[in-house]
């Protein structure tokens, strides 16, 4: 391999001016410098990182701790998001116009990983860390050296390190003041999990739009029924959709805690006799095209933002590392719109203007 000497000797020059035109820190006549650079690309000779590392403390890299390559095979196997996917690709977007390389480092699923590879950006000399989760969750980080910046994706921890996540209050909000606004007064919510950061977050989101519209709330309406079996999952399900349809003021739309749960959603409805929206409505959360544009009816649902999240991660850290925002500012909340397709029918006339910003999407 080539060395700085080789091409000061090729170059007919010395060592030193070979520095110069590397690292720029010094005058150097254009012929001069014509000949370095010859010398270089006939030796192919590649600088080394190492030394302009040591002198300037900076070494251009940004560490990123992720599960989405280890998780891109479950596309294959089951209709699930990846949603730490989609953030990567959002900071991606940023890093590459910022002239500063990503590191991307996957924890194959198994938290046990996340400290080893903390330390091993941290010997790299990463001028920053992100560490991105697959959900909205609260995680349990070691702790980083005060000069080494850290940006959270889609989780939050009880250090106030600083976190990028999405609002699912006002998603949901949104969501269900959009369908009260088609007319509907009686919705049914079929949630995530109660252990799942977001839940609580929606249901606020679901009884602040029913407050404002003076609907008062029904707790027989709001039942979990989310199980990473997916055959449990169906049973409680149906006993829920069963239970709630069998009310003296059964509901006329349906909300699910996301897109796959939806899906579930309309194999049951059906298997009830029930036609989709003419009969009975129905609405997602999180804007999985590949099941909210392919179901027939297209499914109304919120957008979880992940792209965008990944974008304003990028951005903060950058900020963070120029000493331009501060490093425990809290978090940050990214909204994303509703996608208003064919799933819920319009039992009135309304005009739409007046409300938040919805995404029209019937195609």
């Amino acid at each position: 391999m080539a060395t700085i000497y080789d091409v000061a000797k090729a170059a007919g020059v010395s060592a030193k001016t070979v520095s110069r035109v590397l690292n720029g820190d010094g005058p150097v006549g254009s012929e001069t410098r014509r000949a370095v650079e010859v010398a270089m690309a006939e030796l192919g000779y590649v600088p080394s990182n190492a030394a302009r590392m040591m002198r300037s403390h900076k070494s251009g890299l940004i560490g990123v701790i992720t599960g989405a390559i280890s998780t891109a095979k479950e596309l294959t196997t089951r209709p699930a998001g990846l949603p730490d996917l989609f953030i990567l690709q959002g900071i991606q977007q940023v890093i590459s116009q910022s002239g500063m390389t990503l590191m991307i480092a996957d924890t194959d699923s198994r938290p046990d990983r996340v400290a080893p590879l903390v330390q091993t950006f941290l010997r790299h000399r990463v001028e920053g860390l992100i560490y991105i989760a697959e959900y909205h969750r609260k995680v349990d980080l070691p702790k980083l050296p005060q000069d080494t910046p850290m940006v959270l994706a889609n989780c939050y921890d009880s250090a106030g390190t600083p976190s990028i996540l999405p609002d699912d209050q006002r998603g949901q909000h949104d969501l269900v003041a959009r369908i009260i606004s088609a007319g509907h007064r009686r919705i049914g919510y079929l949630t995530l999990r109660a252990s799942i950061a977001a839940t609580p977050l929606r249901i606020a989101g679901y009884r602040a739009a029913l407050a404002e519209a003076g609907i008062g709330f029904d707790p027989a309406l709001v039942q979990d029924c989310d199980l990473e079996d997916a055959e449990g999952e169906t049973q409680l399900l149906w006993d829920a959709i069963d239970r709630m349809l069998r009310l003296p003021d059964p509901p006329t739309t349906f909300c699910c805690g996301n897109d796959k749960m939806a899906l579930k959603v309309y194999g049951i409805l059906r298997s009830r006799g029930l036609k989709l929206p003419e009969e009975i409505s129905v609405a997602g959360c999180d804007n999985y095209r590949v099941i909210a544009e392919t179901l027939y009816p297209p499914l109304t649902t919120v957008d979880l933002p992940y792209a965008a999240m990944g974008v304003r991660t990028a951005q903060r850290l950058l900020g963070m590392i120029a000493g331009q925002q501060d490093h425990e500012a809290g978090p940050t909340l990214v909204t994303g719109p509703v996608y208003w397709r064919d799933s819920v029918t319009e039992r009135r006339t309304t005009n739409i203007t007046q409300l938040k910003p919805v995404r029209e999407d019937n195609k």
